[in-house]
């Protein structure tokens, strides 16, 4: 099997010789394969494992390894206090990466002792820089057929990518769900999944879903939110210069996997999504730069699939085609209403012949992708 350049691999090995290394991401993303890359010299403890999670509570580990690796060690007890006890007591003679899922991500909300003594990073499925550069078109064309998933990607075949799919969802629903959040409604949140790969990219009203599944709308809110802690989705909100209309204004909803995504349209979309958060995701955990990742739509339904935001600054306007070159005069009208200050781009997939309309570039979708930093 290939082996993929990861962007993140040297500013890991960069940041492992200062602090403690936080690497989450969606669920078989390559974090271990990953991890174990960094160095041939290493120590890798999983607590799932009996005998390593015995090995982890009596700290028993090699001190002269280059690296000691814990996975899934999130689900141990006031994992973070224990953390915080080693980084303490021994520092970093030997790096500690510790890998998991989203949660993670839990302590930036609610504050954490291990503030000061960590990096966190975000592993993301591939993205077309990490693949091949040079043939952005084709690589393109393999991630809309098997995903952006290490082992569907690189396996090439669309049966394997479906079956692994299958089980990569119900391993996300019947294991991780239930075991992590205690959340019982699996049927629920399977029916909900289903109806959000049909709404990609359309506004998500919490009111209709309820109706759609029979539950509530504060519940309906629960299991997005729950399905994007752990990274099986991620919610871009409209943009408003007031947090609360952006809060409560619908959001669209973006899958991890576009293989999830039927309608291909949808799914061109979804993999710019994803390419666009991954790229805020490096720039935050590598530069430090806060990136915000929104839509734009306003009264008059005029809309402009992103909009991305950079320490409270609009940077970029992002319209997303299939074949059309014609100009979208939503684009238009916002770059103009911004006074031109944000860089816009119209991206087609199919495009003829790449042109400028009124300083926007209508640019090939698949070689704008190779000039994200992701």
């Amino acid at each position: 099997m290939k082996t993929i350049n990861r962007t993140l691999a040297p500013f890991a090995k960069e940041f492992l010789k200062e602090k403690i290394l936080l690497l989450t991401g969606p669920r078989q993303v390559g974090k271990t394969f990953f991890s174990k890359a960094l160095t041939s010299h290493y120590t890798y403890l999983n607590y799932d494992n009996t005998e390593m999670r015995q090995d982890i509570a009596k700290k028993n580990w090699e001190r002269n390894k280059n690296l000691l690796i814990l996975d899934e060690l999130h689900k141990m007890k006031k994992w973070k206090q224990w953390l915080k006890g080693i980084y303490d007591v021994e520092g970093i003679e030997t790096p500690l990466l510790v890998t998991g899922s989203a949660r993670l991500d839990t302590f930036k909300k609610t504050g954490d002792s291990l503030a000061g003594r960590h990096y966190l990073m975000h592993l993301c499925p591939f993205s077309v820089n990490e693949i091949d550069s040079r043939h952005p078109k084709k690589v393109v064309t393999q991630f809309l057929k098997l995903g952006q998933f290490p082992e569907p990607f690189l396996k090439g075949s669309e049966t394997k990518a479906k079956l692994w799919r299958r089980t990569h969802q119900d391993i996300i629903v019947r294991q991780d769900l239930f075991d992590l959040e205690k959340v019982r409604e699996l049927v629920g949140i399977e029916n909900l999944i289903a109806l959000l790969s049909e709404r990609v990219g359309q506004g998500i009203s919490y009111a209709n879903l309820s109706r759609d599944l029979s539950v509530s709308p504060p519940t309906i809110k629960k299991w997005i939110e729950v399905l994007e802690s752990l990274y099986v989705i991620h919610v871009v909100r409209p943009y408003s210069k007031k947090l609360s209309k952006t809060i409560l204004k619908e959001p669209k909803i973006y899958f991890h996997d576009i293989g999830q995504v039927k309608d291909e349209a949808q799914r061109l979309e979804n993999l710019i999504a994803n390419h666009l958060f991954k790229r805020n995701k490096f720039i935050e955990d590598t530069a430090g730069t806060k990136c915000n990742l929104y839509y734009y739509r306003d009264k008059e339904q005029r809309e402009v699939d992103f909009l991305i935001e950079e320490d409270r600054s609009i940077s970029s306007l992002i319209e997303v085609k299939t074949s059309d070159d014609e100009l979208s005069r939503s684009l238009l009208y916002l770059k103009t209403k911004l006074n031109n200050h944000p860089r816009a781009y119209q991206l087609v997939l199919n495009l003829k012949k790449e042109k400028n309309s009124h300083g926007i570039p209508i640019t090939d979708l698949s070689r704008y992708l190779t000039t994200l930093e992701t």
